[in-house]
């Protein structure tokens, strides 16, 4: 098995619509389309290096407790949602109580990286995501040709992802791969799909630190994290695609050495770590944001 170590930290490109201005003392400055949002940030630990850019703002969220909970003020009329777009892809920003806005902008490096990898599988490609919040990695893999199922707890998240689909063009009555949308607690629902004998050529994990389905479960990710991962890999096809996972947690963010452990029997594959991280135009600090670590079949990429 072909090992690779990525110490570096790839940083998104090709956004017209988003834009981390500056950082610093625990916020961040960001532009979304043509609103300036300030939001905490725990890793921008940082001073701010241009304190008076900071006046210039449209939302400020302000926390009410430690679990980040909180409302927004506004410098004019409070704004519900509005759309933003990368490449051909849209979607609805809607900032929420919880501090998010609906899209980690972060990560669109993995949407690129899965989006290559179906278009030069040159095959039909059934891809599984799991806790798949918003949908933005549902949407691009779509949009590469592969054919999506969406996994999410939350029926708000899962109906966000449906709005941003048609948004992008991608709804099942148009001449694009359909997307699935279900909700349902993620480790039940591969628990059920292997029993069923269904099975994916591609498998996204997004999961949380921490959760609560809507039966009440708890989820703790150094808890659950490894089964679940068991169970994936059983889902994976005769010809597998890739299986990338990403964490955020400061306890697990190593997720190299899990994806070893699982994959220990698959000759001619390659398993990666990528740091994920946002740069301020302003200041060019970086804001470390987690990390993915991708597993990639070697037989399929090389035909």
């Amino acid at each position: 098995m072909a090992l690779e170590n990525h110490s570096s930290l790839p940083l998104p490109h090709e956004w017209r619509d988003y834009e981390l201005l500056d950082s610093g003392d625990g916020m961040k400055r960001e532009r979304w389309g043509n609103q300036i949002l300030i939001r905490p940030e725990v890793a921008a630990y940082w001073a701010r290096r241009n304190p008076h850019d900071w006046e210039v703002w449209n939302g400020w969220f302000e926390p009410t407790s430690k679990h980040h909970q909180g409302h927004w003020k506004w410098n004019n009329s409070p704004l519900e949602s509005w759309i933003i777009q990368r490449n051909q892809l849209r979607f609805i920003i809607r900032p929420t109580s919880s501090k998010q806005v609906g899209l980690f902008p972060e990560q669109s490096i993995n949407w690129d990286w899965c989006s290559q990898k179906i278009k030069t599988a040159q095959r039909p490609i059934k891809l599984l995501n799991l806790f798949g919040y918003t949908g933005a990695a549902s949407i691009a893999a779509a949009a590469a040709g592969a054919s999506v199922c969406h996994v999410d707890a939350s029926k708000a998240m899962v109906g966000w992802c449906s709005k941003n689909a048609f948004i992008s063009n991608l709804s099942p009555n148009k001449e694009k791969p359909p997307i699935r949308f279900i909700v349902d607690d993620c480790y039940k629902f591969v628990s059920r799909e292997l029993r069923r004998g269904n099975r994916y050529d591609a498998i996204i994990l997004d999961p949380p630190s921490f959760g609560r389905a809507g039966t009440g479960e708890i989820w703790k990710i150094e808890d659950q994290l490894l089964s679940l991962l068991k169970t994936c890999k059983n889902l994976l096809s005769e010809q597998p695609l890739f299986l990338i996972i990403s964490s955020y947690s400061g306890r697990l963010l190593e997720v190299k050495p899990l994806l070893e452990e699982i994959f220990t029997k698959h000759r001619n594959a390659a398993i990666s770590e990528v740091l994920l991280g946002l740069q301020g135009t302003l200041d060019e600090n970086s804001i470390p944001c987690g990390v993915t670590g991708r597993w990639e079949s070697l037989e399929v990429t090389q035909k």
